[in-house]
């Protein structure tokens, strides 16, 4: 690709220029690289708007020494119909034209979605470009035509889920570039963003990262991007109405028909995420309000003390254990799955102790020996099975009326740790299930699983500081045991 020395001047050497004075500029290769205004491109004089305001935002990172080599994090959140392939295909070919063997990478939620959508059409932004002839064009990956490099100089389409992130292995090109594309980033399991994380550390290297997606879920990482986690990441809300080209008659159909500030609306047109998703159980509105709160200590000292603790139900998850006094909460122990029964016992009996707990709850699950083994100590667990009987018949089981209660308790004041990711997404991920009897079905741990989400255990534990009214004991003595306590009756409401 690069001009060799005393050779007869050749026409592509004008390609390699204009490909080497862009390399920092995917703005200029935009413009240049493509027929605008002929051919299948004879409706366009040039990139879109937004297209442009994200090839100038590269450009500008680029363009300063002290910025270039830091990852640079994009997430576009848009309607439909704005040209997100299109904006894919002119990054890619340029990032593969412009840099000696560019590793690029595309993944999307589904193999349909990559293969008859994402894949076809960056193919036809290579052929359309200056460079077409450079590279071999298939529908699984573009490469290099320099066959001494095939293998270094080369883009994939990758379908990856929570158990295929092996292809982050190989994105490290230290001194070159890696482009990073996500397509429909709603649908990307967390995994794969944690694994992308951790796998974009090349010193001296461009590594650009871009997450293109509708917002249709007001949970998950793709929405962190423009909340929890903006501080790190470019982001852009594209309405579809702005754009050139997009039908314009449709949307205000879309308009009329559910109106402007509706969820569908909003994630269809606008590019905003909606206040719920459809199915979510416990709203992101809810669970920011209840992190964004702080509480006296006599606001919630008064409450009796309420442990929860969720046992670890498979080899990657987490035993949970959870403290609530009232509208406050925070988690106590987070421990990696444990078989030694009596090992986790003592640990919850230290921790009884020492917050003077009035109540501890375990779930029947995974957690009767170690129930057994607090017997043994003299102490008074209760097991809860979630798929008991409610006490509300509304419910379909007990852990649908503990998370219901849960959820009516983060409404009225409760108040979660904002430092806590882990729960915040626990509580926003779990979705209703429908049913004809009416009755209120939470999402199982299975379930979620399947959707590519982790378990959610500290959820689970802080629910079950709901299991049942709890009263404030009265201690006589210090607190060593399960026998140096004396209950007393009080009503108390576990909203409280």
């Amino acid at each position: 690709m690069r001009p060799q020395p005393n050779r007869k001047a050749d026409p592509n050497d004008e390609v390699i220029e204009l490909a080497a004075s862009c390399r920092f500029d995917p703005d200029k290769w935009s413009r240049v690289a493509f027929d605008w205004g002929h051919g299948e491109l004879s409706d366009y004089d040039g990139p879109r708007e937004w297209q442009t305001d994200i090839n100038q935002v590269i450009r500008d990172h680029l363009a300063n020494p002290e910025t270039r080599y830091e990852p640079l994090q994009i997430a576009v959140a848009s309607g439909h119909g704005i040209g997100k392939s299109a904006q894919m295909g002119m990054l890619s070919n340029w990032a593969m034209s412009c840099f000696d063997r560019a590793k690029v990478v595309i993944t999307a939620n589904t193999e349909t979605q990559l293969r008859t959508k994402t894949s076809p059409e960056i193919g036809q932004w290579f052929r359309r470009s200056l460079t077409g002839h450079w590279f071999d064009v298939n529908s699984k990956s573009i490469k290099t035509r320099d066959r001494e490099a095939t293998e270094q100089w080369r883009m994939d389409f990758v379908t990856w889920s929570e158990h295929n992130t092996e292809a982050f292995a190989g994105l490290h090109n230290k001194g070159k570039i890696i482009l990073l594309l996500f397509d429909e980033a709603s649908g990307i399991a967390p995994k794969v963003w944690e694994v992308a994380e951790g796998a974009l550390t090349d010193e001296d290297t461009v590594i650009i990262w871009v997450a293109f997606g509708n917002p249709t879920q007001n949970s998950g990482r793709f929405r962190e991007c423009f909340r929890r986690f903006r501080e790190f990441w470019v982001t852009r809300n594209i309405d579809s109405r702005t754009v050139p080209g997009t039908n314009k008659k449709f949307f205000e159909r879309l308009r009329k028909q559910y109106g402007e500030d509706s969820d569908v609306f909003k994630y269809r047109v606008r590019g905003l995420f909606p206040e719920q998703s459809a199915m979510q159980f416990i709203s992101a509105v809810d669970a920011d309000a209840a992190r964004d709160r702080h509480l006296r200590a006599e606001q919630y000292k008064f409450a009796p003390v309420i442990i929860g603790v969720d046992p670890a139900w498979t080899g990657d998850d987490k035993l949970e254990i959870f403290l609530r006094q009232g509208l406050y909460s925070k988690s106590l122990k987070s421990i990696p799955r444990n078989d030694n029964d009596v090992h986790i016992a003592n640990i919850i009996a230290q921790l009884e102790d020492e917050y003077q707990a009035d109540a501890v709850f375990i779930d029947a699950g995974y957690g009767t020996g170690i129930k057994s083994a607090g017997d043994t100590m003299g102490r008074s667990w209760r097991i809860i099975w979630f798929s008991g009987k409610p006490i509300d018949p509304g419910y379909l089981n007990k852990r649908a009326e503990m998370w219901g209660i849960m959820k009516r308790w983060l409404k009225d004041g409760g108040v979660i740790d904002e430092k806590d990711t882990e729960l915040y997404d626990d509580l926003v991920g779990p979705e209703t299930v429908p049913r004809i009897d009416g009755k209120i079905q939470l999402e199982s741990k299975e379930d979620m699983k399947e959707r590519l989400l982790p378990s959610p255990n500290k959820g689970d534990a802080l629910a079950l500081t709901f299991a049942e009214p709890v009263g404030k004991k009265l201690r006589r003595g210090p607190s060593s045991g399960g026998g140096n306590h004396l209950a007393v009756e009080v009503n108390y409401n576990p909203l409280g």
